[in-house]
């Protein structure tokens, strides 16, 4: 979700650099407070509908602010955004954001650049009121680009409460030369 490999290494770069060079007794600033947003019905009425408004929201020409009420409409209380990234060569690792932390993040890179991500394969699963979807994406800045700048896979744990849809988690990995999307993910199913 989405704002993917370029971005998140900036953001881990930034997170990184910030806890590193932080002195040993300093506290991590205060989490931003998760804002109560109430949803679009049309948008958390089912499981296809969701997956449209998560890609849907953080999708826009440059120069177009977000509708990140929207956003956080989409998201259980406690929800968390994981991207995974690293330089080549590296460990991989994780940075675990709530909505709100990657709304700051995200936001001005996808707002100055323009970014438009969208669904090109899906995997469904689901047992009882929990539903997992490999989503896999693509990424370009404009929707007429002839090819993506990026492409992977959310990977998003999903709550139906038997009135809606919550998104729990959204934990991605990008595509590389090494790690390319099987042709199983690239697949529509569950729609």
């Amino acid at each position: 979700m989405t704002c993917h490999r370029n971005l998140w290494l900036s953001v881990a770069v930034a997170t990184a650099v910030t806890v590193a060079g932080a002195p040993a007794h300093a506290q991590a600033p205060a989490p931003v407070p998760a804002k109560a947003v109430s949803a679009r019905p049309a948008d958390v009425a089912s499981l296809d509908a969701i997956l449209a408004a998560l890609y849907d929201v953080i999708s826009g020409p440059a120069g177009q602010q977000r509708d990140w009420d929207r956003f956080r409409s989409l998201f259980a209380p406690g929800a968390r955004l994981i991207p995974t990234g690293g330089p080549a060569g590296q460990p991989a690792r994780a940075t675990v954001l709530t909505p709100d932390e990657y709304v700051l993040r995200a936001a001005p890179g996808l707002e100055r650049d323009g970014f438009f991500e969208r669904e090109i394969g899906r995997s469904v699963d689901t047992f009882g009121r929990i539903t997992q979807v490999f989503s896999a994406y693509d990424s370009k800045r404009l929707p007429t680009d002839a090819a993506p700048f990026q492409r992977g896979i959310n990977s998003i744990q999903l709550l139906n409460d038997g009135t809606r849809w919550w998104v729990m988690t959204v934990y991605w990995d990008a595509e590389r030369a090494d790690n390319p999307i099987p042709a199983r993910y690239l697949k529509p199913s569950g729609r």
